[in-house]
Protein backbone atom coordinates (compact mmCIF):
# COMPACT_ATOMS: atom_id res chain seq x y z
CA UNK A 1 0.00 0.00 0.00
CA UNK A 2 1.33 3.38 -1.00
CA UNK A 3 1.81 5.82 1.86
CA UNK A 4 0.08 9.05 2.01
CA UNK A 5 2.03 12.15 3.43
CA UNK A 6 -0.62 14.39 5.32
CA UNK A 7 -0.07 18.11 6.27
CA UNK A 8 0.94 18.70 9.68
CA UNK A 9 -1.55 21.15 11.84
CA UNK A 10 -0.59 24.43 12.38
CA UNK A 11 1.95 24.93 15.13
CA UNK A 12 2.71 21.44 15.41
CA UNK A 13 6.47 20.68 14.38
CA UNK A 14 7.23 18.94 10.85
CA UNK A 15 7.41 14.96 10.69
CA UNK A 16 9.83 13.04 8.41
CA UNK A 17 8.17 10.01 7.26
CA UNK A 18 10.93 7.30 6.60
CA UNK A 19 10.68 6.44 2.80
CA UNK A 20 10.71 2.71 1.96
CA UNK A 21 13.63 1.60 0.60
CA UNK A 22 13.49 0.16 -2.98
CA UNK A 23 13.03 -3.10 -3.34
CA UNK A 24 13.97 -5.79 -6.19
CA UNK A 25 17.64 -5.22 -8.01
CA UNK A 26 17.80 -1.65 -7.08
CA UNK A 27 18.58 -2.22 -3.57
CA UNK A 28 20.80 -5.02 -4.59
CA UNK A 29 22.79 -4.35 -7.68
CA UNK A 30 25.78 -4.57 -5.53
CA UNK A 31 25.65 -7.97 -6.04
CA UNK A 32 25.83 -8.11 -9.48
CA UNK A 33 29.70 -8.19 -9.50
CA UNK A 34 29.66 -10.94 -6.67
CA UNK A 35 26.95 -12.86 -9.10
CA UNK A 36 29.47 -12.18 -12.33
CA UNK A 37 32.31 -13.57 -10.58
CA UNK A 38 30.76 -16.81 -9.66
CA UNK A 39 29.33 -17.16 -12.77
CA UNK A 40 31.84 -16.20 -15.32
CA UNK A 41 34.54 -18.66 -13.68
CA UNK A 42 33.18 -21.07 -16.59
CA UNK A 43 34.99 -18.78 -18.61
CA UNK A 44 38.71 -19.71 -20.55
CA UNK A 45 41.03 -19.06 -17.78
CA UNK A 46 44.21 -16.72 -17.75
CA UNK A 47 44.91 -13.23 -19.54
CA UNK A 48 48.34 -13.14 -17.48
CA UNK A 49 51.78 -14.80 -18.69
CA UNK A 50 54.65 -15.90 -17.39
CA UNK A 51 55.37 -16.89 -13.75
CA UNK A 52 52.85 -14.61 -12.45
CA UNK A 53 49.28 -15.41 -11.51
CA UNK A 54 47.05 -15.44 -14.65
CA UNK A 55 43.71 -12.82 -14.29
CA UNK A 56 40.67 -14.58 -15.17
CA UNK A 57 37.23 -13.24 -15.96
CA UNK A 58 35.96 -14.14 -12.25
CA UNK A 59 38.75 -12.27 -10.67
CA UNK A 60 38.09 -9.22 -12.65
CA UNK A 61 34.67 -9.40 -11.57
CA UNK A 62 36.09 -9.74 -7.54
CA UNK A 63 38.17 -7.31 -8.36
CA UNK A 64 34.94 -5.11 -9.30
CA UNK A 65 33.34 -6.33 -6.41
CA UNK A 66 35.44 -5.33 -4.19
CA UNK A 67 36.17 -1.84 -5.56
CA UNK A 68 32.15 -1.39 -5.32
CA UNK A 69 32.34 -2.11 -1.80
CA UNK A 70 35.08 0.59 -1.12
CA UNK A 71 32.98 2.89 -2.91
CA UNK A 72 30.07 2.23 -0.57
CA UNK A 73 31.87 2.12 2.43
CA UNK A 74 33.33 5.76 1.37
CA UNK A 75 29.57 7.22 0.11
CA UNK A 76 27.74 5.87 3.17
CA UNK A 77 30.77 6.80 5.51
CA UNK A 78 29.85 3.61 7.79
CA UNK A 79 32.04 1.67 10.38
CA UNK A 80 32.80 -1.20 7.70
CA UNK A 81 33.20 -3.86 10.17
CA UNK A 82 32.95 -5.01 14.04
CA UNK A 83 35.90 -5.85 15.62
CA UNK A 84 35.55 -9.33 15.62
CA UNK A 85 34.84 -9.68 12.00
CA UNK A 86 38.00 -6.98 11.21
CA UNK A 87 40.31 -9.21 13.35
CA UNK A 88 38.73 -12.63 12.16
CA UNK A 89 38.77 -11.36 8.48
CA UNK A 90 42.11 -9.23 8.68
CA UNK A 91 44.46 -11.55 10.54
CA UNK A 92 45.73 -13.54 7.55
CA UNK A 93 46.60 -10.71 6.34
CA UNK A 94 49.69 -10.28 8.73
CA UNK A 95 51.08 -13.99 8.12
CA UNK A 96 51.19 -13.06 4.11
CA UNK A 97 52.80 -9.77 4.98
CA UNK A 98 55.95 -11.60 7.26
CA UNK A 99 56.03 -14.43 4.63
CA UNK A 100 56.61 -11.92 1.83
CA UNK A 101 58.90 -9.69 4.11
CA UNK A 102 61.27 -12.10 5.63
CA UNK A 103 60.91 -14.47 2.32
CA UNK A 104 64.07 -15.78 0.72
CA UNK A 105 63.04 -13.27 -2.64
CA UNK A 106 61.28 -10.88 -1.67
CA UNK A 107 60.28 -9.61 -5.23
CA UNK A 108 59.07 -12.93 -6.72
CA UNK A 109 57.33 -13.29 -3.38
CA UNK A 110 55.33 -9.95 -3.95
CA UNK A 111 52.92 -11.93 -6.70
CA UNK A 112 51.85 -14.21 -4.28
CA UNK A 113 51.22 -11.24 -1.79
CA UNK A 114 48.45 -9.90 -3.89
CA UNK A 115 46.94 -13.56 -4.82
CA UNK A 116 46.49 -14.11 -1.21
CA UNK A 117 45.00 -10.74 -0.19
CA UNK A 118 42.67 -11.28 -2.84
CA UNK A 119 41.29 -14.78 -2.03
CA UNK A 120 41.47 -14.95 1.49
CA UNK A 121 41.20 -10.92 2.44
CA UNK A 122 40.03 -8.85 0.28
CA UNK A 123 36.88 -11.09 -1.55
CA UNK A 124 35.75 -12.71 1.44
CA UNK A 125 35.37 -9.45 3.21
CA UNK A 126 33.62 -7.70 0.15
CA UNK A 127 31.05 -10.38 0.52
CA UNK A 128 30.29 -9.51 3.94
CA UNK A 129 29.91 -5.87 3.32
CA UNK A 130 27.58 -6.20 0.26
CA UNK A 131 25.38 -9.08 1.69
CA UNK A 132 22.57 -7.09 3.38
CA UNK A 133 20.74 -9.91 4.70
CA UNK A 134 19.34 -13.52 3.76
CA UNK A 135 17.83 -12.87 0.85
CA UNK A 136 21.56 -12.08 -0.77
CA UNK A 137 23.34 -14.27 0.95
CA UNK A 138 20.50 -16.95 -1.57
CA UNK A 139 21.39 -15.32 -4.43
CA UNK A 140 25.03 -15.87 -4.13
CA UNK A 141 24.34 -19.09 -3.26
CA UNK A 142 21.96 -19.39 -6.06
CA UNK A 143 24.76 -18.61 -8.46
CA UNK A 144 26.86 -21.31 -7.24
CA UNK A 145 23.99 -23.89 -7.92
CA UNK A 146 23.36 -22.36 -11.42
CA UNK A 147 27.26 -22.65 -12.20
CA UNK A 148 27.41 -25.97 -10.75
CA UNK A 149 24.41 -26.72 -12.96
CA UNK A 150 25.93 -25.68 -16.56
CA UNK A 151 29.19 -28.06 -15.45
CA UNK A 152 27.47 -30.78 -14.55
CA UNK A 153 25.67 -31.17 -17.41
CA UNK A 154 29.01 -30.23 -19.78
CA UNK A 155 30.74 -32.90 -17.56
CA UNK A 156 28.00 -36.22 -17.99
CA UNK A 157 27.75 -35.41 -21.73
CA UNK A 158 31.77 -35.26 -21.42
CA UNK A 159 31.44 -38.88 -20.03
CA UNK A 160 28.72 -40.28 -22.20
CA UNK A 161 30.12 -39.07 -25.31
CA UNK A 162 33.95 -39.80 -25.04
CA UNK A 163 35.52 -36.51 -24.98
CA UNK A 164 35.91 -36.03 -21.17
CA UNK A 165 39.83 -35.64 -19.98
CA UNK A 166 41.98 -38.92 -20.36
CA UNK A 167 41.55 -41.06 -17.28
CA UNK A 168 42.86 -44.60 -17.57
CA UNK A 169 43.17 -44.45 -21.01
CA UNK A 170 39.84 -43.65 -21.96
CA UNK A 171 38.76 -39.47 -22.37
CA UNK A 172 35.68 -40.00 -19.86
CA UNK A 173 36.81 -38.33 -17.17
CA UNK A 174 33.74 -35.44 -16.32
CA UNK A 175 35.89 -31.87 -16.22
CA UNK A 176 33.51 -29.39 -17.36
CA UNK A 177 34.79 -26.33 -19.29
CA UNK A 178 37.82 -26.08 -17.15
CA UNK A 179 39.61 -28.66 -19.62
CA UNK A 180 42.34 -31.49 -18.01
CA UNK A 181 44.79 -28.97 -16.74
CA UNK A 182 42.59 -27.96 -14.10
CA UNK A 183 41.17 -31.30 -13.39
CA UNK A 184 39.46 -30.57 -9.94
CA UNK A 185 37.52 -27.48 -11.65
CA UNK A 186 34.34 -28.90 -12.32
CA UNK A 187 34.22 -31.19 -9.03
CA UNK A 188 34.33 -28.13 -6.91
CA UNK A 189 32.00 -26.26 -8.54
CA UNK A 190 30.01 -29.07 -8.60
CA UNK A 191 30.60 -30.14 -4.92
CA UNK A 192 29.51 -26.41 -3.55
CA UNK A 193 26.26 -26.49 -6.30
CA UNK A 194 25.23 -29.86 -4.45
CA UNK A 195 26.09 -28.46 -0.84
CA UNK A 196 23.61 -25.38 -0.91
CA UNK A 197 21.18 -27.11 -3.11
CA UNK A 198 21.43 -30.04 -0.19
CA UNK A 199 21.30 -27.34 2.41
CA UNK A 200 18.02 -25.10 0.82
CA UNK A 201 16.28 -28.98 0.48
CA UNK A 202 16.97 -29.73 4.43
CA UNK A 203 15.84 -26.05 5.32
CA UNK A 204 14.05 -24.44 2.70
CA UNK A 205 13.02 -21.06 3.46
CA UNK A 206 9.79 -20.03 4.70
CA UNK A 207 8.37 -18.03 2.05
CA UNK A 208 10.14 -19.88 -0.58
CA UNK A 209 7.59 -21.05 -3.29
CA UNK A 210 5.88 -25.06 -2.20
CA UNK A 211 8.25 -26.09 -5.38
CA UNK A 212 11.39 -25.19 -4.10
CA UNK A 213 11.70 -28.09 -1.77
CA UNK A 214 11.37 -30.99 -3.93
CA UNK A 215 13.84 -28.86 -6.82
CA UNK A 216 16.23 -28.47 -4.59
CA UNK A 217 16.49 -32.01 -3.44
CA UNK A 218 16.14 -33.36 -7.57
CA UNK A 219 19.24 -30.74 -8.27
CA UNK A 220 21.21 -31.77 -5.27
CA UNK A 221 20.48 -35.83 -5.81
CA UNK A 222 21.15 -34.65 -9.47
CA UNK A 223 25.01 -33.57 -9.07
CA UNK A 224 26.04 -36.70 -7.61
CA UNK A 225 26.42 -37.81 -11.10
CA UNK A 226 28.80 -35.67 -12.64
CA UNK A 227 30.42 -35.67 -9.19
CA UNK A 228 30.77 -39.37 -9.38
CA UNK A 229 32.07 -39.26 -13.08
CA UNK A 230 34.92 -36.47 -12.07
CA UNK A 231 36.65 -39.34 -10.21
CA UNK A 232 38.33 -36.85 -7.96
CA UNK A 233 38.78 -38.74 -4.58
CA UNK A 234 39.20 -35.60 -2.76
CA UNK A 235 36.23 -33.93 -3.69
CA UNK A 236 34.32 -36.91 -2.69
CA UNK A 237 35.40 -37.26 0.95
CA UNK A 238 34.83 -33.19 1.77
CA UNK A 239 31.92 -33.46 -0.02
CA UNK A 240 30.46 -36.88 2.15
CA UNK A 241 32.13 -34.72 5.42
CA UNK A 242 30.17 -31.98 4.55
CA UNK A 243 27.07 -33.65 4.14
CA UNK A 244 27.37 -35.18 7.17
CA UNK A 245 28.13 -32.48 9.14
CA UNK A 246 25.22 -30.18 7.86
CA UNK A 247 22.57 -33.47 7.99
CA UNK A 248 23.73 -33.91 12.16
CA UNK A 249 22.73 -30.30 12.61
CA UNK A 250 19.46 -30.77 10.99
CA UNK A 251 18.44 -33.52 13.36
CA UNK A 252 18.53 -36.96 13.86
CA UNK A 253 15.37 -38.17 12.43
CA UNK A 254 15.68 -36.21 8.80
CA UNK A 255 19.58 -36.95 8.97
CA UNK A 256 18.43 -40.74 8.75
CA UNK A 257 15.86 -40.19 6.58
CA UNK A 258 18.11 -38.24 3.33
CA UNK A 259 21.20 -40.70 4.35
CA UNK A 260 18.62 -43.34 3.20
CA UNK A 261 17.74 -41.47 0.23
CA UNK A 262 21.39 -40.56 -0.83
CA UNK A 263 22.43 -44.30 -0.08
CA UNK A 264 18.92 -45.60 -1.88
CA UNK A 265 19.99 -43.20 -5.36
CA UNK A 266 23.54 -43.88 -5.00
CA UNK A 267 22.49 -47.71 -5.67
CA UNK A 268 20.27 -47.08 -8.34
CA UNK A 269 22.16 -44.46 -10.35
CA UNK A 270 25.58 -46.51 -9.90
CA UNK A 271 24.01 -50.44 -9.50
CA UNK A 272 20.85 -50.60 -11.68
CA UNK A 273 21.65 -48.08 -14.46
CA UNK A 274 25.34 -48.91 -14.34
CA UNK A 275 26.72 -45.41 -14.27
CA UNK A 276 30.48 -45.18 -14.05
CA UNK A 277 29.73 -48.35 -11.90
CA UNK A 278 33.37 -50.15 -12.64
CA UNK A 279 35.75 -46.88 -12.60
CA UNK A 280 34.37 -45.25 -9.78
CA UNK A 281 34.58 -48.46 -7.98
CA UNK A 282 38.12 -48.42 -8.59
CA UNK A 283 38.61 -45.54 -8.08
CA UNK A 284 36.61 -45.52 -4.47
CA UNK A 285 38.76 -48.69 -3.76
CA UNK A 286 42.14 -46.74 -4.27
CA UNK A 287 41.03 -44.51 -1.27
CA UNK A 288 41.83 -47.45 1.02
CA UNK A 289 45.16 -48.12 -0.68
CA UNK A 290 46.86 -44.95 -0.55
CA UNK A 291 49.08 -46.17 2.11
CA UNK A 292 49.29 -49.98 1.03
CA UNK A 293 49.49 -49.47 -3.01
CA UNK A 294 49.57 -45.71 -3.65
CA UNK A 295 49.54 -44.73 -7.57
CA UNK A 296 51.96 -42.44 -9.34
CA UNK A 297 49.58 -39.51 -8.24
CA UNK A 298 49.39 -40.50 -4.55
CA UNK A 299 53.68 -40.70 -4.56
CA UNK A 300 54.08 -37.33 -6.07
CA UNK A 301 51.97 -36.17 -3.52
CA UNK A 302 53.44 -37.55 -0.45
CA UNK A 303 56.78 -36.71 -2.26
CA UNK A 304 55.34 -32.72 -2.15
CA UNK A 305 54.55 -33.38 1.33
CA UNK A 306 57.59 -34.02 2.37
CA UNK A 307 59.10 -31.46 0.39
CA UNK A 308 56.94 -28.54 1.94
CA UNK A 309 57.77 -30.48 5.74
CA UNK A 310 61.57 -29.78 4.80
CA UNK A 311 61.39 -26.14 3.59
CA UNK A 312 59.22 -25.46 7.30
CA UNK A 313 62.10 -27.52 9.19
CA UNK A 314 64.64 -25.07 7.41
CA UNK A 315 62.50 -21.64 7.74
CA UNK A 316 60.06 -22.85 10.86
CA UNK A 317 58.88 -19.37 11.59
CA UNK A 318 57.85 -17.72 8.28
CA UNK A 319 58.69 -19.72 5.67
CA UNK A 320 60.70 -19.55 2.13
CA UNK A 321 58.21 -16.80 1.07
CA UNK A 322 54.97 -16.84 -0.43
CA UNK A 323 55.31 -18.53 -4.45
CA UNK A 324 58.27 -19.97 -2.85
CA UNK A 325 57.59 -23.68 -3.40
CA UNK A 326 58.44 -24.74 -6.65
CA UNK A 327 61.99 -22.87 -6.47
CA UNK A 328 62.64 -25.14 -3.43
CA UNK A 329 60.56 -28.23 -4.21
CA UNK A 330 63.59 -29.73 -6.12
CA UNK A 331 65.82 -29.16 -3.03
CA UNK A 332 63.83 -30.68 -0.71
CA UNK A 333 62.06 -33.33 -1.96
CA UNK A 334 63.05 -37.11 -2.62
CA UNK A 335 64.52 -38.68 -5.83
CA UNK A 336 60.71 -40.31 -6.24
CA UNK A 337 59.21 -36.87 -7.39
CA UNK A 338 58.34 -37.34 -11.01
CA UNK A 339 59.25 -34.13 -12.95
CA UNK A 340 54.87 -33.56 -13.65
CA UNK A 341 51.19 -35.24 -14.81
CA UNK A 342 50.31 -36.48 -17.80
CA UNK A 343 47.38 -34.54 -18.93
CA UNK A 344 44.92 -34.75 -22.36
CA UNK A 345 42.04 -35.09 -23.37
CA UNK A 346 38.79 -32.70 -23.54
CA UNK A 347 40.33 -30.50 -26.50
CA UNK A 348 43.44 -30.74 -25.26
CA UNK A 349 46.82 -32.49 -26.49
CA UNK A 350 49.02 -34.52 -24.92
CA UNK A 351 51.06 -32.08 -21.73
CA UNK A 352 53.53 -32.52 -19.41
CA UNK A 353 52.34 -30.45 -16.58
CA UNK A 354 54.86 -29.47 -13.87
CA UNK A 355 53.98 -30.04 -10.60
CA UNK A 356 54.35 -26.75 -8.43
CA UNK A 357 52.53 -27.17 -5.11
CA UNK A 358 52.18 -29.83 -2.32
CA UNK A 359 48.49 -30.33 -3.15
CA UNK A 360 47.90 -29.59 0.23
CA UNK A 361 46.63 -25.62 1.08
CA UNK A 362 47.88 -26.38 4.64
CA UNK A 363 51.58 -27.54 4.44
CA UNK A 364 51.67 -25.34 0.86
CA UNK A 365 51.30 -22.46 3.71
CA UNK A 366 53.47 -24.05 6.25
CA UNK A 367 56.37 -24.34 3.67
CA UNK A 368 55.97 -20.63 2.29
CA UNK A 369 54.49 -19.28 5.23
CA UNK A 370 55.81 -20.65 8.39
CA UNK A 371 54.03 -21.56 11.44
CA UNK A 372 53.55 -17.59 11.72
CA UNK A 373 51.50 -17.76 8.87
CA UNK A 374 49.89 -21.03 9.35
CA UNK A 375 48.21 -20.15 12.45
CA UNK A 376 47.07 -16.55 11.68
CA UNK A 377 45.27 -18.21 8.38
CA UNK A 378 44.12 -21.46 10.30
CA UNK A 379 42.89 -19.36 12.76
CA UNK A 380 40.81 -17.13 10.99
CA UNK A 381 38.91 -20.41 9.07
CA UNK A 382 38.91 -21.95 12.47
CA UNK A 383 36.68 -19.18 13.87
CA UNK A 384 34.07 -18.42 11.26
CA UNK A 385 33.28 -22.00 11.17
CA UNK A 386 32.91 -22.40 15.07
CA UNK A 387 31.30 -19.25 14.82
CA UNK A 388 28.87 -20.37 12.13
CA UNK A 389 27.86 -23.44 13.90
CA UNK A 390 27.47 -22.06 16.73
CA UNK A 391 25.02 -19.04 15.19
CA UNK A 392 23.16 -22.28 13.52
CA UNK A 393 22.68 -24.05 16.58
CA UNK A 394 21.33 -21.10 18.23
CA UNK A 395 19.46 -20.11 14.91
CA UNK A 396 17.66 -23.18 15.15
CA UNK A 397 16.69 -23.05 18.81
CA UNK A 398 15.27 -19.61 18.35
CA UNK A 399 13.72 -20.71 15.09
CA UNK A 400 14.98 -17.96 12.90
CA UNK A 401 13.86 -17.58 9.19
CA UNK A 402 16.95 -17.39 7.80
CA UNK A 403 18.19 -21.60 8.82
CA UNK A 404 19.01 -22.48 5.03
CA UNK A 405 21.91 -19.71 4.99
CA UNK A 406 23.58 -21.54 8.17
CA UNK A 407 22.98 -24.88 6.62
CA UNK A 408 25.37 -23.97 3.50
CA UNK A 409 27.51 -21.73 5.50
CA UNK A 410 28.39 -24.34 7.37
CA UNK A 411 28.24 -27.04 4.70
CA UNK A 412 30.36 -24.70 2.71
CA UNK A 413 33.36 -24.11 5.34
CA UNK A 414 33.40 -27.63 6.10
CA UNK A 415 33.96 -28.82 2.19
CA UNK A 416 36.41 -26.40 2.03
CA UNK A 417 38.48 -27.39 5.29
CA UNK A 418 38.37 -30.42 4.29
CA UNK A 419 39.38 -30.39 0.62
CA UNK A 420 42.20 -28.28 1.45
CA UNK A 421 43.80 -31.51 2.82
CA UNK A 422 43.98 -32.49 -0.70
CA UNK A 423 43.99 -29.67 -2.81
CA UNK A 424 45.31 -25.76 -2.51
CA UNK A 425 44.64 -22.56 -4.35
CA UNK A 426 44.98 -22.17 -8.46
CA UNK A 427 42.65 -21.96 -11.27
CA UNK A 428 39.85 -20.33 -11.94
CA UNK A 429 38.05 -21.63 -8.74
CA UNK A 430 40.39 -20.44 -6.93
CA UNK A 431 38.25 -16.67 -6.36
CA UNK A 432 35.55 -18.83 -5.42
CA UNK A 433 37.55 -19.77 -1.93
CA UNK A 434 37.04 -16.30 -1.39
CA UNK A 435 33.68 -16.15 -2.33
CA UNK A 436 32.91 -19.19 0.12
CA UNK A 437 34.85 -17.80 2.91
CA UNK A 438 33.18 -14.40 2.87
CA UNK A 439 29.09 -16.45 3.08
CA UNK A 440 30.58 -18.59 5.91
CA UNK A 441 31.93 -15.46 7.40
CA UNK A 442 28.49 -13.38 6.80
CA UNK A 443 26.91 -15.90 8.88
CA UNK A 444 29.62 -16.45 11.59
CA UNK A 445 29.97 -12.81 12.26
CA UNK A 446 27.38 -10.62 11.37
CA UNK A 447 24.87 -9.17 13.46
CA UNK A 448 21.73 -11.11 14.23
CA UNK A 449 19.49 -8.29 12.87
CA UNK A 450 21.29 -9.54 9.11
CA UNK A 451 21.71 -13.27 9.27
CA UNK A 452 18.10 -13.35 11.14
CA UNK A 453 16.38 -12.17 8.84
CA UNK A 454 14.34 -13.57 6.05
Amino acid sequence: MAATLTAPAPGAPARTVPRPSPGGWRSRWPLLPLVAAVLLVALPYGTGGGDGPAVGPADVASGIAVLVCAGRLLHLRRRPLSGAAALVLGLPAVGFAVATVTAVDPAAALPGLVRYLQVFVLVPAAVFLLLKDARGFRIVAGALVLLALVQGVVGVDQYVTGTGASYMGEEVRAVGTFGPSDIMGMATVVAYGLLAAAACALRTPRTAPAWLRPCAAVVAVGLTVPLALSFSRGVWIATAAALLVALALTGRRQALTSLAVLGATGTVLVGGFGIGSQPIADRAASVTQVTRAPDRSVSDRYAMWGAAGAMWRERPATGVGLKGFPAHRDAHASIGLSSGSDTAGAGQEFRRQSLLSPHNMYLLVLGEQGLIGLTALVGSWAAILLGAVRRLRRARARGDAAVDCGLVAVALMTWQSVNFLYADIGGPTTVLSGVVLGLAAWWALAGPEKAGTA
